[in-house]
Parts: C-alpha cells; sequence; structure tokens
C-alpha cells in the first residue's frame, strides 16, 4: 500500500512498524529503499527474504544524523568526519569499523559496516521519528528484487513487493541512482561505488586522493559484477557500433529499445524500434535511467541497446550501473 509520506500521521505509524520489526519502503535523494530497524536480526532477515538477497551482503544502515555513528561504529576515522561533513545529509555512505555485537546481520557478517544519512525530507522525518521509538537505525537497500533495477518511485516498488508492504510516497527520488560508497578502514579513503559525486568532489573533502579496492576492501552494496538489470538483454555500445547496427536493422521488426543520443541518419523510431534520448548532462541521465529502463521492459522489448557514455568523471556513476547491468 503507497501511502503520503508527508502526512505526520503516516510517519509515526511507519516508525510504530519499524519498531515492531516490520519492513518499510521509504523514499531517499537516490532511490527507494526498503527498511528494518538494523538493530534486530530478525527484521534485517525479512529484507534479505523478500529481496531474494544473499545474508553474505551487506546492507546500508541509513542514520538520522552525524551523532548517530557512534552507534554503529567502534571508531571514526578523521577522513569519515570530513566526509561526513561534506556530504551529509546526502547521497554518501561511508564504511567504518563496525562495534562489537551490532547490527552484525545488517553488515553481512562483517566487522565493518556502511552508514549513511540520506537527505530527502521523507526519509528524514522517518529516520527522526524511528529513533524516538528506540530504532538506531535503518537497514535499507534498495527496495526492489535482488539484481534488478532499483526503483525510483513509489509505484516501482509496489509493482515489486505488491499491496502488502507499507510504501511512503515521496514523488519521484532527485538523484535516481544509489549513492557514493567510501571505505574508510584501512586508514585512506577507498572508493567502492561511485555515484553522483564525482572522485574530484570527495578527494576535496577527505584531503587525499581516493584509493582503488583491493582484495581486502570489506564486501559493500551494488558492487557485484551483474546487477541493477532489466528483463531485456542489455548491451552497452560505442557510438560508432550502435550507429552500424541500427543501419543494419533500419526496418526490421525486432523489439529494441535504444538509449542513446540522436539516432543516425536513416533510422527513425516505429515498428520494432524504441528510442528514447539520453540526456546530455550526467546528473539528468542518472535521475532518469532507472525509470527508462523499466520503461522499455514495461513495453516488452527483448533488447535494450544504450550508447556509452562520456568518459568524463562526471558520468562515472552511470557508467558504472550501466556496466553492471550489461553484465546480467
Amino acid at each position: 500500500m503507497i501511502l503520503d509520506g508527508t502526512d505526520p500521521a503516516v510517519i509515526e505509524r511507519a516508525a510504530a512498524e519499524l519498531a515492531a520489526g516490520e519492513l518499510v519502503a521509504f523514499p531517499t535523494e537516490t532511490v527507494y529503499g526498503l527498511g528494518a530497524r538494523a538493530d534486530d536480526d530478525a527484521a534485517v532477515a525479512k529484507v534479505f527474504e523478500a529481496k531474494g538477497r544473499p545474508a553474505d551482503h551487506p546492507l546500508i544502515v541509513h542514520v538520522a544524523d552525524a551523532d548517530s555513528v557512534r552507534g554503529f561504529a567502534s571508531e571514526v576515522p578523521p577522513v569519515a568526519v570530513r566526509l561526513v561533513a561534506a556530504f551529509w545529509p546526502g547521497p554518501l555512505t561511508i564504511i567504518v569499523r563496525r562495534a562489537a555485537g551490532v547490527a552484525s546481520s545488517a553488515a553481512g557478517g562483517q566487522s565493518s559496516i556502511g552508514l549513511r544519512c540520506p537527505s530527502h525530507p521523507v526519509a528524514r522525518a522517518l529516520l527522526k521519528a524511528a529513533r524516538s521509538t528506540g530504532v538506531p537505525g535503518v537497514a535499507a537497500p534498495s527496495a526492489n528484487r535482488f539484481g534488478r533495477i532499483s526503483p525510483t518511485r513509489a509505484e516501482h516498488v509496489a509493482a515489486e513487493f505488491g499491496d502488502t508492504l507499507m510504501v511512503l510516497e515521496g514523488g519521484p527520488c532527485d538523484v535516481g541512482i544509489e549513492s557514493s560508497i567510501v571505505d574508510c578502514t584501512s586508514g585512506h579513503p577507498v572508493l567502492l561505488r561511485p555515484g553522483v559525486l564525482t572522485r574530484a568532489q570527495i578527494e576535496a573533502a577527505a584531503g587525499e586522493p581516493l584509493r582503488e579496492p583491493d582484495g581486502a576492501a570489506p564486501r559493500a552494496s551494488g558492487t557485484l559484477e551483474s546487477h541493477y538489470a532489466p528483463r531485456a538483454r542489455l548491451r552497452l555500445m560505442p557510438t560508432r557500433e550502435l550507429h552500424s547496427a541500427l543501419r543494419l536493422l533500419a526496418g526490421s521488426a525486432l523489439p529494441l529499445a535504444v538509449y542513446s543520443g540522436p539516432l543516425p541518419a536513416g533510422v527513425q523510431a516505429g515498428a520494432g524500434l524504441r528510442h528514447r534520448l539520453m540526456p546530455q548532462r550526467a546528473a539528468d541521465a542518472a535521475h532518469e535511467l532507472f525509470s527508462v529502463l523499466r520503461a522499455f521492459d514495461d513495453e516488452g522489448v527483448q533488447l535494450i541497446w544504450v550508447e556509452e557514455p562520456p568518459a568524463a568523471p562526471e558520468w562515472e556513476g552511470v557508467r558504472d550501473r550501466l556496466r553492471r547491468a550489461a553484465a546480467a
């Protein structure tokens, strides 16, 4: 059931559901999350079961403010403090050492834990109301079946899980792709998942360069090779290859969707070809990406061809999501 997330009575009801160990889906600025109280292993298990997610694949714990970090972390390194000051509330997750005996299931059994403070007003209201009932944080991966397209609208969540799940309506998500994840457990910041924040922005706030993950890096949400996949087969293609293939298929009835810049001369949408123009700004493409892929699926296409986005730094998050979707 979809309920108005701006209604204080709905927020109080949702907070009570979380306190009782039930699941609640809610909007963040990135995507909609499927939440359970992070300090209740049985509640967290419901998230893994609903999504079909492996229990050793960690969740991100959403907290009401920076002060809440110390309830989950055994230590907060200076670089994590700087990143939190720069980007919270907002689309950044930090990974820190986990306090002993706290949120083990939400962390996938790891000694580290991912923490984020979202900026969406509905999420913030819910987290504050939940904290007042004794819920220190809400473990919330994206509200979709594991490995599939993340939801950016309340109706996307309802389509995934049906009418029995409480979904707080908060409108379309502003950002549209998941948060950047920075590991702060090794003494130097490591970018585990890109988002809309560029490397330059994160490095400026961290005060040092980002390092690449190695075999010692903790597991993190959304970093599997195959993820964010539509039902249709997605292929990521350089511009020249895409245009050549489209010219060869011109006039065929193959159910095909294309997400790209303008179509090449002589190729028109229609018949079996659906086309959606990719925005020129990375932020605009991120905002609509998952909605576009869901719409193509709903239209019943068998193939989705996507033009490779620019190699510019601001496109890194979009490129990451498309690469993982194409690996499915």
